[in-house]
């Protein structure tokens, strides 16, 4: 038996296929980024500041890291005491809106209070309402992944879901499939839930981010920092336009359920 060829391996002859169907005027197209290096063009990478109140880590860029082909989203703890913790985010500069998006991802640790999350977002900061699309691993229990939405800045579609193997053991791919009537979030192409009420409808950045509370208690744990650095790991990120087909073999829309 072959063994299966990797999404890495075949990207140079995937690439001619993605651009075979030209993007409309101002319609972002179709892509797979690989991570072989931080494209400056596509991404733009958090640094300097929080998310408010409830975020006790600041975003770093020098906690962005690419080795082997690999993006790491470092969470890096102040061991002094001083409660200067470094996260990572990097997000997309473009905005999409309805389509596939995915990405292969794993947790390498196990911490009560901090979450690694793939999701789509627009907000205030963008002269918007707050509209979300989630997939996030409260990495206290890495056996699970929470899914949802927000609406206007209503949090709506919620509920939880196991991952087998747990993410700090191996990895996932999560793909959203974002329709104008719908919303279907799988796992490694297995459906694990859908929304059809109350959906986003603004176009939306992507994220990879890994951060940390000391407040939100109830959802993500109490905080309890990790002794060393850790990472939330991604091996790819792909968004396909609506309408577009399986263009990669590890894409949900090679073999998604219906």
């Amino acid at each position: 038996m072959h063994p299966r060829p990797t999404l890495r391996r075949l990207l140079p002859a995937l690439l001619p296929l993605l651009a075979a169907v030209p993007a409309a005027a101002g319609e972002p197209a179709s892509f797979i980024e690989t991570f072989d290096r931080i494209d400056g063009k596509r991404w733009y990478i958090s640094d300097g500041w929080t998310n408010g109140e409830h975020q006790n880590c600041t975003w770093s860029s020098r906690a962005v890291r690419v080795e082997d082909g690999i993006l790491k989203l470092m969470y890096v703890p102040d061991t002094s005491g001083a409660g200067q913790h470094r996260c990572a985010e990097i997000q997309s500069d473009e905005r999409f809106l309805h389509g596939t998006f995915e990405a292969k991802v794993r947790t390498n640790h196990r911490s009560s209070g901090i979450n690694a999350a793939f999701f789509t977002y627009i907000g205030p900061v963008h002269k918007q309402p707050h509209d979300e699309i989630d997939f996030e691993i409260l990495t206290r229990d890495t056996a699970s992944v929470d899914l949802n939405t927000y609406v206007a800045g209503e949090p709506k579609n919620g509920t939880r879901v196991p991952l087998d193997p747990p993410s700090h053991d191996g990895w996932h791919v999560f793909s959203i499939q974002w329709e104008p009537e719908r919303i279907r979030w799988f796992i490694d192409g297995k459906l694990v839930h859908e929304a059809t009420e109350t959906l986003p409808t603004a176009d939306q950045k992507i994220f990879l981010s890994h951060w940390s509370t000391d407040v939100l208690t109830d959802w993500m744990g109490r905080f309890e920092p990790p002794s060393e650095p850790v990472a939330l790991e991604v091996d790819w990120v792909a968004w396909t336009r609506p309408g577009e087909t399986c263009q990669f073999p590890e894409s949900v829309l090679c073999g998604a359920e219906e």
